[in-house]
């Protein structure tokens, strides 16, 4: 086991993490941002963005791709790992990973965002990269000219439903509830476009199929009948869980287990903070996420002055 050395280690490499990461590395302060997967969080899978200032639209790889290689230019340091658990030594605080490196801080700023809800359905998992997706613009490109579903009401789902009309012959979406809960703006031109078809008031039963998903059970909640339809894949965006479990110490957290901050992103252990999706708040967007991290490098900066005296 390797154990480096740094004054602020930002776990997870999303919006909030770069920025942090940025901010962290820009005051001078040695700086490592810890991510298991490539930079850029959520927004990588992200095909377009345009509600971020100072871009009308802009892809979400070439963001994170600007994000990165900004941060990069002033000094944040990026591992490739996989972070276990966070922990505290006297006013040290501990980072474990995958790898069996140890880093050890005066702060660390927890950017892990969430995993993808499942449905919890027969079917789901055996079908996973068979037909039943999270990704949008991962996969996508698997089902031209077939039938794709997606469940969810939400931004995320309404987004990725109209870039998969890219793809299929016809974009089904399913929603449990009679009307979308995505912003207005948004549910006006997935109407208005002509690939895309809803079923309101059910949900998925099962998904089916034989090697690859080729229909789904739905039920409806209003009269509990039950039908079939046939489609040729289904992703699903049903919101996240929270990946806010890897601190040893007891972390407060709300009912939904996202992370409970102060103004300084602060958690109820002193030293560690936290920013982004996985902390709890009215809203996730990349522009939170990056106030966030500023305010949670900061923070951090601070708590390391005084420590030294």
């Amino acid at each position: 086991m390797a154990e480096k050395e740094y004054d602020i280690i930002v776990v997870g490499g999303g919006p909030g993490g770069l920025t942090a990461g940025l901010y962290g590395a820009r005051a001078n302060v040695r700086t490592v941002m810890i991510e298991k997967y490539m930079p850029g969080g959520q927004i990588a899978n992200t095909h377009e963005i345009e509600d971020y200032p100072g871009f009308d639209l802009i892809s979400g790889p070439e963001l994170a791709t600007k994000m990165t290689e900004h941060a990069k230019r002033f000094g944040l340091e990026i591992a490739s790992d996989e972070v276990t658990e966070v922990y505290c030594d006297g006013d040290d605080r501990m980072v474990a990973t995958a790898s069996g490196d140890l880093y050890r801080g005066k702060a660390v700023i927890l950017s892990t965002g969430g995993s993808p809800n499942l449905l919890n359905v027969p079917g789901e998992k055996e079908f996973a990269g068979r037909g039943v997706s999270y990704c949008a613009i991962c996969d996508g490109n698997f089902f031209k000219d077939q039938v794709i579903s997606v469940v969810g009401g939400g931004d995320a789902a309404v987004e990725e439903a109209m870039f998969l009309t890219r793809f299929g012959s016809k974009v089904i979406l399913i929603h449990r509830r009679d009307q979308l809960r995505a912003q207005k703006i948004i549910q006006e031109r997935a109407f208005k476009n002509p690939k895309m078809e809803f079923i309101w008031d059910s949900v998925v039963e099962s998904i089916n199929g034989d090697n690859k998903v080729n229909s789904l059970t739905l039920k409806n909640v209003k009269t509990g009948e039950s039908s079939a339809l046939e489609v040729g894949a289904v992703f699903i965006f049903v919101g996240f869980v929270p990946n806010s479990n890897i601190v040893r110490e007891e972390i407060e957290k709300d009912s939904n287990g996202y992370i409970i901050t102060d103004a300084k992103m602060e958690t109820t252990v002193k030293g560690i903070y936290a920013c982004g999706d996985v902390r709890a708040q009215l809203v996730r967007q990349i522009t939170n996420a990056v106030g966030d991290g500023t305010t949670a490098a900061m923070a951090a900066e601070k708590r390391i002055e005084e420590l030294m005296g």
